[in-house]
């Protein structure tokens, strides 16, 4: 008997006092513990009111050691204030849990490609089977760029390459199906406020909608560079409210098409009478601007399950090989976007 602080502990109760109290083996109380299914339903049921009667735990460590697993996956993330990251992070927990795994988060502070490489080095030391990368900077497009041997990894939103399991949202798609939409409703320019240049995702989207101008004949405008805030819509959607020939603009996520609704809005020019407004990621709130945005949505859920079952595919068979998921997009038309000069009957300028 321990003495712990001057008064005695009773000892851990172990599979062979569960056992006892039971009925059965050892060997019955291990497969209950580790979820086998080639007990009888009385017998589990008795070994599982024992295990609740004594205050008995499974010694995690000692299976994992004897299973080689740990049933842990690590993630590796830049930030958590964003929409995407927050929501695919919710899909790889609720996934994990469903494969019974649990969730190591591992932020970085630093979004080089040090600073991934010592996250990844760090959770390879950890007891976790493989690791999630979740990144929004353009760490992996660099060639140089390798992580050290160790644990398996599926990267999220990132242009790691040949070299890596990758699954992502189809970014390019989505930036096509916004503005091939308002070129569609007959406007002859889309203004485009885009993301951060270090943001992989916010490169692909201002691409793709550089390249559909161009293949539409049209010279596109100069882009102006927002954040990801609405503040930084804000204050852009004051620059283009304050232009007559703006008609239309696509805002690379829906913060900041929110944010240059507000402006607009201030400046008394009419959504979408006389500017439409196309944003990207389908906040939850989206359908509650005014009017309603219409917008690209992303399908964070199944970017996150994807990457999940990857991982744990690779975990299983080390001799899995590297492939890219690209997870398509979806437009979701309401009633920010009309033809030019415009607007839906059931949408007035509120005053």
């Amino acid at each position: 008997m321990r003495i712990t602080g001057g008064r005695a502990s009773a000892p851990r109760p172990s599979m062979a006092d569960v056992a006892r109290l039971a009925g059965v083996s050892s060997q019955t109380v291990s497969r209950v513990s580790n979820g086998q299914s080639n007990v009888d339903e009385r017998t589990r049921a008795r070994v599982v009111k024992a295990m609740q009667t004594l205050g008995y735990r499974p010694n995690g460590a000692a299976r994992a050691l004897k299973s080689g697993r740990f049933h842990t996956i690590g993630v590796i993330m830049t930030t958590l204030q964003t929409l995407g990251n927050m929501r695919t992070l919710d899909a790889i927990a609720t996934e994990a849990a469903r494969a019974e795994y649990s969730v190591m988060l591992m932020p970085i502070a630093d979004p080089t490609l040090r600073g991934v490489s010592g996250a990844y080095q760090r959770l390879s030391a950890q007891a976790v089977d493989g690791a999630v990368i979740i990144l929004e900077a353009r760490l992996l497009d660099q060639a140089e760029f390798a992580l050290p041997p160790g644990i398996p990894v599926v990267v999220i939103d990132s242009g790691a390459g040949p070299g890596y399991t990758v699954v992502d949202t189809d970014q390019a798609l989505g930036a096509r199906q916004a503005t091939e939409h308002l070129l569609s409703l007959g406007h002859r320019q889309v203004w485009h406020i885009a993301g951060p240049e270090t943001s992989f995702s916010a490169v692909h989207r201002e691409q793709a909608w550089q390249r559909t101008l161009e293949e539409a004949g049209i010279t596109p405008p100069p882009v102006l560079r927002g954040d990801w805030t609405c503040e930084s819509g804000y204050q852009h959607g004051r620059t283009l409210g304050g232009r007559n020939d703006v008609t239309a603009i696509f805002a690379a996520n829906d913060q900041m098409g929110l944010g240059a609704m507000q402006a607009l809005h201030e400046l008394g020019r009419d959504i979408p009478g006389e500017i439409s407004i196309v944003g990207f990621d389908d906040m939850d709130v989206a359908r509650s601007f005014w009017p309603p945005l219409t917008t690209i949505r992303q399908d964070f859920a199944a970017v996150g399950r994807l990457s999940i079952r990857k991982l744990l595919r690779k975990v299983s068979d080390a001799s899995t090989g590297n492939d890219t998921t690209i997870v398509p997009t979806e437009l979701i038309i309401r009633r920010s976007t009309a033809p030019p000069g415009q607007s839906p009957p059931s949408v007035r300028k509120r005053v």
